[in-house]
């Protein structure tokens, strides 16, 4: 993968929001245009509908789950049962506590919060003429060579030393010797060939040592790395080029629908009237209580 490619999908990790956990669907149908609900269930005459049981059935979806009449069974069923234990809940007056209230209100502001992004990031997309400026800027900044190389690994240095000589008497047989030599499973069995790569990929000895070659030559020193000792071929190096924008194209395109987003959210935020008080206590423990009331006892005698 090259630099650019890595900056991309490092760049646009780093800046994914919490609140955009799920990207609104490009089959999503506007509020206007849903289809009128139908009862698939009642639980003491509350209804369990069609919609509901959809919603949760494309959420299951992101995750593996298929869409079948026994995952919709599935479904309804749970739903059944939670209204039946949440029924009983309200009778006993849970629905009025503090704990539950707080945590409803909780639960509310992240639905609406998650509703208005998804919104916002429908009613945003990002332009071509943003993409292709953004993938200029990147472009710009990729810098550096990818090197094509083989190598063969071996634990001591005195095997290294021997295996240099051997190629000093016949350069060619370096792939043979790799594939009966070499103990990095990865490449041996392609005679130690490790494709394109930029040196950021490599050990600090090992770069340095392949930045120092010729093309066509192999390292005339044993290079000892935390994996053993190497001997090093470089067969090409070019400068590396950035992958084609259709290749990048999804991950700039999140990259910037995130850093649109964070934007308009600081904005938001910005106009709000936020007043910070002091943070709350930590609620105090069992002991400290009774800790506390030993001193005052003692005054009272």
């Amino acid at each position: 993968m090259s630099s650019m490619k890595s900056a991309i999908l490092a760049v646009g990790a780093a800046s994914l929001l919490a609140l955009t956990a799920c990207n609104p669907t490009q089959d999503a149908k506007p509020a206007a245009s849903v289809e009128k609900d139908t009862t698939v269930a009642t639980v003491n005459g509350a209804v369990i509908g069609k919609n509901r049981v959809d919603m949760l059935v494309k959420q299951g979806a992101g995750s593996g789950r298929p869409d079948s009449p026994e995952t919709r069974q599935g479904i309804v069923d749970q739903l059944a049962m939670q209204m039946v234990i949440a029924e009983e809940a309200v009778k006993k007056g849970l629905d009025k506590s503090p704990e539950v209230t707080e945590r409803l209100d909780l639960v509310k502001q992240s639905v609406l919060a998650n509703a208005y992004v998804q919104e916002y990031l429908k009613n945003n997309p990002v332009t071509e003429d943003a993409l292709k400026a953004e993938y200029e800027r990147i472009k710009a900044t990729v810098t550096g060579s990818q090197y094509k190389a083989r190598h063969i690994l071996v634990d001591k240095e005195a095997e290294a030393k021997d295996i240099i000589a051997k190629l000093k008497k016949d350069a060619g047989a370096f792939a043979k010797l790799a594939m009966e030599k070499s103990k990095d499973t990865g490449s041996k069995a392609n005679g130690g060939d490790l494709g394109w790569f930029d040196l950021s990929r490599m050990v600090p000895e090992f770069g340095a040592a392949v930045s120092q070659l010729e093309k066509g030559k192999f390292t005339l020193e044993p290079v000892k790395s935390q994996f053993g000792y190497h001997v090093i071929l470089l067969e090409d190096s070019k400068p590396i080029e950035a992958p084609p924008l259709e290749q990048v194209k999804p991950n700039l395109t999140q990259q910037l629908q995130q850093q649109n987003l964070k934007k308009h959210l600081d904005e938001l935020k910005g106009k709000a009237k936020i007043e910070m008080a002091a943070a709350p206590a930590a609620a105090a423990s069992a002991a400290a209580p009774a800790a506390s009331a030993a001193p005052a006892a003692s005054a009272a005698k």
